[in-house]
């Protein structure tokens, strides 16, 4: 592939990240030459407008998708399984956001602030990886770069945004009942969501550990290029629409200054330190929605060791945390 006007398909174009996708791409100046929108499987819609543009939604066909330049898959797990080799022998680079191929030794799981040079080994699939790891990544990485991260303990609170287009309305028709003082039932997740915690997402193994929580665990030691990095997650989804948090404990080898740490993050492409306590000023989701920047705050030492950090990270899941990572990978392919 060489530099220039690109011929782009989108397969899921019409749910939350592969229509988010669309939108990165128009807002970030890409250089589109065509753009081409599927659906992975039924759907009423037809078309959909982005930046002004009305664009057909035409249902998924394997020669459709030949003659593009990149594809990037939203559409599940079991459909990148399917298809994702099948399109990329045809010429054709697949970005996928599936968790289908992100652990595969020969694929590269890029975040392109951490391991940009990684994109360049792709034998035709580059894996983006999951929400939740990329923001962490984002900001621990040049933290790791001064002092050698060794151990990570973090607690996810994850937006519903991330369970797909249906875990909004059931955030929404739950949280109005119950202000009428009716009870709604939970259909996308396990328990009514509304009001309430969820300590659970995806299956859990025989450890005890969500799918989840293994994702944030194995993914960032294999972005960072660190596999005895100590990582341990717990991940909970929380009553909010979009924009996933974190609190994170990270150890290192030395000891660390968070005054030198601040100044390290506040030159860091891709981070935004918010870190004001005093003033009450934190990242917070309800911010952060819309933006595609991550945001670092309320960043302190450990009282109990000289060389650890707490900190918490905020962003959006659907812009850096999905669309917008993919995005740049595709921006540095040549």
């Amino acid at each position: 592939m060489t530099r220039g006007r690109r011929v782009v398909s989108i397969i899921g174009a019409t749910g939350l990240v592969g229509s988010e996708i669309a939108r990165v791409l128009f807002a970030r100046r890409f250089p589109l030459s065509e753009l081409r929108l599927f659906a992975s499987g039924r759907n009423p819609e037809t078309s959909a407008d982005i930046a002004g543009n009305r664009f057909p939604i035409l249902p998924f066909r394997l020669d459709e998708v030949t003659g593009s330049d990149i594809c990037f898959l939203a559409a599940g797990g079991g459909f990148s399984k399917r298809y994702a080799q099948a399109i990329a022998s045809r010429g054709v680079t697949v970005i996928d956001n599936s968790s289908a191929f992100r652990m595969e030794e020969d694929v590269p799981l890029v975040v392109p602030e951490v391991n940009p040079d990684d994109i360049l080994k792709n034998r035709g699939i580059i894996a983006n990886p999951n929400c939740s790891t990329i923001q962490m990544v984002v900001v621990l990485s040049p933290l790791h770069r001064c002092w050698r991260l060794r151990r990570v303990v973090v607690s996810t609170y994850q937006a519903v945004s991330g369970a797909g287009l249906q875990a909004g309305g059931e955030l929404a028709s739950q949280s109005e009942a119950l202000i009428r003082g009716e009870v709604k039932p939970a259909r996308v997740f396990p328990h009514p969501i509304a009001f309430n915690l969820i300590p659970h997402i995806g299956p859990f193994d025989d450890t005890g550990f969500t799918l989840e929580e293994t994702k944030l665990m194995s993914e960032t030691r294999k972005i960072m290029g660190e596999p005895t990095i100590d990582v341990v997650a717990t991940a909970v989804r929380v009553p909010v629409f979009r924009g996933h948090s974190e609190a994170v404990h990270a150890e290192f080898d030395r000891p660390v200054n968070p005054v030198m740490a601040r100044d390290i993050l506040e030159t860091s492409p891709g981070v935004d330190v918010v870190d004001d306590p005093g003033a009450a000023l934190y990242p917070m989701p309800r911010s952060a929605a819309g933006r595609d920047v991550t945001y670092v705050g309320r960043l302190r030492r450990d009282p109990t060791c000289d060389r650890a950090l707490c900190m918490w990270i905020v962003s959006d899941n659907l812009r850096k945390g999905a669309a917008l990572n993919a995005v740049q990978i595709a921006e540095r392919l040549r």
